[in-house]
């Protein structure tokens, strides 16, 4: 049996899951987050916790197995503490600017980038470099993170552009002038 998908994913004090077939819906203080599992994974309530049951012991369902408990205790984590990424600006005269609509981006470009943020997501700007994109699905705030970052990776010759916060960019070394022969 699955080592992950065994386990029951407890919910805390103050998260409320209801399970409409193969659908279920996660409410908590930070927001509610519903989605569509796999039809052959089973959910049931019991004891104040969520447990997910596979139909067989072949290999497929075992990796579904653990995928459905994973999202379930994702979702659940989500609705009470959130998830954030954060990421750095580097670069001269690049930075990013808080709209109503997400946030615009000077990263280089002969224009500047505006990026609208999904439902659900909130993106905030500190120093104008950080960039915290906070929200309940961790999928999502993932998703969004790369989008931000992808505008402008950080190039391997100055480390300019955007990386995520304690991103290591490995540096080379730039072309030197050959001697005259």
């Amino acid at each position: 049996m699955s080592r992950i998908g065994r386990k029951p994913v407890p919910l805390p004090k103050g998260v409320t899951a209801e399970i409409d077939g193969h659908r279920i819906l996660v409410k908590g203080p930070k927001g509610e987050i519903s989605r569509t599992l796999h039809v052959d994974m089973a959910l049931a309530l019991e004891e104040g916790s969520v447990v997910v049951r596979r139909p067989s012991d072949e290999t497929r369902h075992k990796a579904l197995h653990g995928l459905t408990r994973t999202l379930v205790a994702n979702m659940v984590e989500g609705v009470t503490k959130g998830y954030a990424k954060t990421l750095e600006i580097q670069g001269v005269g690049y930075k990013a600017e808080p709209k109503p609509f997400g946030i615009q981006l000077v990263v280089g470009f002969s224009h500047v980038v505006a990026y609208h943020a999904p439902k659900g997501i909130k993106i905030s700007v500190d120093n104008n470099v950080l960039v915290k994109v906070e929200g309940i699905d961790k999928e999502l705030v993932g998703q969004v993170a790369a989008e931000i970052r992808n505008v402008r990776p950080p190039e391997p010759y100055k480390g300019k552009g955007i990386r995520y916060q304690g991103e290591q960019v490995r540096r080379k070394a730039g072309k030197t002038a050959q001697a005259a022969k």
